[in-house]
């Protein structure tokens, strides 16, 4: 699972490169993800999370544990 946040599950979008011409290509656009190490104070341990800038202000707004938790119901996260 590259290329996907573990927190948000953002994955790649398609769209076109458009040239000066409009001939369109085909192309990828893809996540802006970060790996980062999260404490978690409940558990004692460090996690290593592969999230995007979406992903960081959310863990930001609810905290670490509850964007876990969701992450673990929506299926994204299996380990924890």
């Amino acid at each position: 699972m590259s290329k996907v946040c573990q927190i948000t599950g953002k994955t790649f979008m398609v769209g076109n490169n458009v040239s000066h011409s409009k001939r369109r290509t085909k192309r990828r656009f893809d996540p802006n993800l970060f790996q980062k190490k999260f404490y978690l104070p409940q558990d004692d341990m460090w996690v290593t999370l592969k999230v995007s800038a979406s992903g960081l202000r959310l863990i930001n707004k609810i905290g670490i544990h509850a964007a876990i938790k969701s992450a673990q119901e929506k299926g994204l996260i299996s380990k924890f």
